[in-house]
């Protein structure tokens, strides 16, 4: 193998499982250190930098970055039969939104003098009001069309408020808009040719995907006045419009839009919620915990259930026949009113075809995969609207794309280049034995957040469920990060290849070898190295021909290797990746120097 180019950024950034799976590329230690310092608005700033709205996210995001956390594949020793668990990441993002202070407002960033240029976000959810952020900054008029009174889009719309309580999406789409992000509400797009017309030097149609699927069944029709888009549904719920269910609801499909439904319908006054879904229980598109939530408040799952039919007494709907997919029989399940959430799609009637946007057989416009810029050149789309419906975070990484292209886009550049991220690493001795983080690996296994008391949150719609940690909790919790960002950095010149770092390694990840190809190498060290997915660092040749070869995988980087050796040949450095945003920073060198 060849010695490990830490140089690019790419090599210690995917060392950071979890910044590395997040859509927005969060720098998730960072900001759990600071909480556990009880820098809440350091933290907070930190994760608004990224990923836009951390209030909203740490209570909803879909947490690409626990599956990846590293704490999950190292501590089995730790939990017995239990199954290992992720720092709870996404929870520790709220506790820097719950715990700010006032003077939050103080690092928010002030918008640059306008540069004369125009830019228009049709739709106000998060992919629309990221791109508003990044590009009010740098001195743009932002104009966010929207529909409804208020921003948000589906965050207000789609989530229901005992998971979202209303005054958090107030709070963070306001501290957009007061960036001078002009809000036309209640002012619907219907022609793209008529906004065009405006005047606007570039359009981003972040709108979402917002008609939910139908299901065309026996029944359909006859029963109408009894089953609802579970899409459309919610968004009544939580504008005030439905405030009642019938007792028995059938809840059709197996993602986190059904989840929210059954739930929901739960707190509404439903005697009994059943839901009903065609794959198994485990391809279920919908998160684990989401399907946990759902099960704790006794909403049976049921799974491998075809639906066939909507059965009805001259139009009213009195239950669903179901085929069991793993033993054909069929079954009616009675009910007086169906919820369907099978999944949403994109429309875009007020888009003329004839208005230079291409779309393709799916009916999604077509784009360019990185910057997603549209066949009309100075039309940009993300979020739902792009590729089909995702979630928050990668709208918000798209947005945050969407504008860095617009940017490029305006100063006649190309779009397709992108400055590299900047990247720092920066070492944390501080002594002999000592380094500036707390690198003592916690043996707390993960602690459960608090909820409110079953009697009060089943009885209204608007009682948040998840309290949210404590200060106390908070800390350990944080204690839990094993601070894979602060990197293991090895100098092959200073080596004198006593093995002392391999000896005290607590984990066997590092060893000293006969070079050799990677698959035959991961056999070789002191523990089998079999995760393929996460790179062997190798060192270059020794003064013995061997190499250092360390699996990142299972390091927990506690830096008793840099500890322990005697010649400074280990060192423990942070890495910080920023991101290329709007402005300057990702415009070409030449145009840099000219503005």
């Amino acid at each position: 193998m060849q010695r490990s180019d830490t140089a690019d950024p790419a090599y210690f950034h995917k060392v950071v499982d979890c910044q590395w799976a997040c859509p927005a590329h969060t720098p998730v230690p960072e900001y759990i250190r600071l909480i556990a310092q009880g820098r809440y608005d350091e933290a907070y700033m930190v994760n608004w930098v990224s990923n836009v709205f951390p209030g909203v996210l740490g209570r909803t995001c879909d947490r690409p970055c626990e599956p990846a956390c590293r704490r999950g594949r190292v501590e089995e020793k730790n939990v017995g039969d239990k199954k290992p668990e992720a720092v709870a990441i996404c929870r520790l993002k709220r506790v820097a939104a719950d715990h700010k202070s006032e003077e939050l407002r103080a690092l928010l960033p002030q918008p640059l003098p306008r540069n004369g240029r125009r830019v228009a976000c049709v739709g106000a959810g998060p992919a629309s009001l990221t791109v508003a952020r990044d590009l009010a900054t740098q001195g743009y008029a932002v104009t966010v069309f929207d529909g409804e009174a208020k921003a948000g889009g589906f965050i207000r719309s789609q989530i229901p408020r005992f998971r979202l309580p209303e005054q958090v999406i107030d709070e963070e789409c306001g501290y957009i808009l007061g960036l001078g992000v002009e809000f036309r509400a209640g002012q619907r797009i219907d022609s793209m040719k008529q906004l065009l017309a405006e005047g606007f030097d570039a359009v981003f149609v972040g709108c979402g995907a917002p008609r939910g699927r139908d299901l065309a069944l026996p029944g359909r029709s006859e029963a109408a006045a009894q089953i609802r888009i579970g899409i459309d549904w919610l968004a009544s719920v939580s504008f005030g419009h439905v405030t009642s269910v019938q007792p028995r609801v059938i809840v059709l499909g197996g993602g986190n839009t059904a989840m929210d439904c059954c739930r929901s319908a739960r707190r509404l006054g439903a005697d009994s919620v059943t839901v009903a879904v065609r794959s198994g229980y485990a391809q279920m598109k919908a998160s684990p915990w989401e399907k946990e939530d759902a099960e704790h408040e006794g909403i049976p799952i049921l799974d491998f259930h075809v639906p066939l039919a909507f059965e009805h007494d001259g139009g009213r709907l009195t239950g669903m026949r179901f085929k069991r997919a793993q033993t054909g029989d069929e079954i009616v399940i009675p009910c007086d009113e169906v919820l369907i959430a099978v999944g949403q799609e994109n429309a875009f009637p007020w888009i003329e075809r004839d208005a230079g946007i291409a779309f393709n057989e799916h009916g999604l416009p077509v784009l360019d995969a990185q910057s997603f810029q549209s066949s009309l050149p100075q039309v940009f789309f993300g979020g739902d609207a792009a590729f089909g419906p995702k979630n928050i975070i990668t709208a918000v990484a798209q947005g945050h794309e969407a504008a860095v292209s617009i940017d490029r886009f305006l100063h006649g550049e190309a779009l397709t280049q992108r400055p590299a991220p900047h990247v720092n690493l920066l070492s944390q001795k501080m002594g002999i034995h000592e380094w500036s983080y707390d690198n003592a690996v916690a043996p707390e296994l993960r602690h459960k957040v608090p909820w409110a008391a079953a009697e009060r949150a089943l009885a209204s719609i608007r009682v948040e469920v998840e309290l949210g940690f404590d200060a106390a909790t908070a800390f350990k919790e944080a204690q839990r990060c094993l601070n894979c960002d602060v990197q293991t950095v090895f100098s092959d010149k200073l080596c004198i290849e006593c093995d002392a770092c391999a000896d005290i390694c607590p984990m066997d990840s590092i060893s000293f070898v006969p070079n050799g190809e990677e698959a035959e190498l991961r056999e070789r060290l002191r523990a089998p190295a079999l995760n393929a997915e996460q790179a062997l660092y190798v060192s270059g040749a020794l003064k013995t021909t061997r190499v250092m070869v360390k699996d990142e995988d299972v390091c927990l980087h506690c830096g008793l290797c840099a500890e322990r050796c005697p010649t400074g040949a280990w060192d423990m450095q942070k890495f910080l990746l920023q991101t290329t945003k709007a402005g300057p920073g990702c415009r070409d060198q030449q145009t840099r120097r000219a503005t």
